[in-house]
């Protein structure tokens, strides 16, 4: 579900907003539309249009490929550094992928139309657009080989690493049920992985509330995927380190 808010939080928690210039801020800012993003809403669907572009402040939505059986895997995950919803501004208006709310939270929007004469206008938006759109690549090609190449284990730490660099503290609201059709695997494989996290110490999961305990031994299990995509993105200046 997207609800209006009335009361306007602080949209210069996303990255590619607190970015732009004074005057690019102050022509945007009266355009956008503060919501909130409940766990789960489908945000586009695969093939629909796309009404508006989203800038999530403290939610989380991930981009999944859905095959013609209903099986999905998760192929991309933006949070409060960047936006959903490119295939506006990057030649089409529709997308392949279905965007869904991995963790609940705000967000702004800004209606199609807008964002469309935004970007023809040019200047450092459409500048922090393309190099967010070239992060975001980085990630779906890294996703691909990770998801290919490594084992639930690490593809489990490669999502809880890429999910807390965008929230503000440690806990995640996520179901066992949920990672998996984000990971694309059986639940019993994302059982056995987080089961083994938490007798090691790594994690506390209860009631679909995983609170992270120590980030430094997650990151020694992860493979190198979460750090090629985190060097991309700090390179391109969006994810602060």
């Amino acid at each position: 579900m997207i609800t209006e808010q009335p009361a306007r939080p602080l949209a210069r928690r996303n990255h590619i907003l607190r970015s732009l210039p004074p005057a690019d801020w102050a022509r945007l800012e009266q355009q956008l539309q503060p919501v909130s993003l409940a766990l789960g809403t489908v945000v586009y669907e695969s093939g629909g249009q796309l009404s508006y572009v989203y800038f999530p402040t403290t939610a989380i939505v991930s981009l999944l490929y859905v095959m013609a059986d209903g099986a999905s895997a998760e192929i991309a995950v933006v949070g409060n550094d960047g936006i959903v919803g490119i295939a506006l501004f990057m030649g089409g208006e529709s997308t392949p992928s279905r965007a869904v709310v991995q963790s609940a939270g705000q967000a702004y929007r800004l209606r199609a139309e807008a964002m469309k004469q935004e970007f023809v206008r040019g200047g450092e938006l459409q500048h922090l657009l393309l190099r967010y759109t070239q992060a975001l690549i980085t990630q779906m090609a890294q996703t691909a080989v990770c998801n290919r190449h490594h084992s639930i284990d690490q593809q489990l730490c490669r999502w809880l690493l890429m999910s807390l660099d965008r929230l503000a503290g440690d806990e995640l609201a996520m179901t066992q049920e949920l990672i998996a059709n984000m990971l694309g695997v059986r639940r019993e494989g994302v059982t056995e992985a987080a089961g083994k996290l938490q007798a090691a110490g790594l994690i506390r999961y209860s009631r679909g509330h995983i609170t992270v305990l120590d980030r430094a031994g997650i990151e020694q299990r992860c493979c190198e995927c979460y750090a090629v995509v985190k060097r991309e993105s700090d390179r391109l200046a969006l994810v602060p380190s």
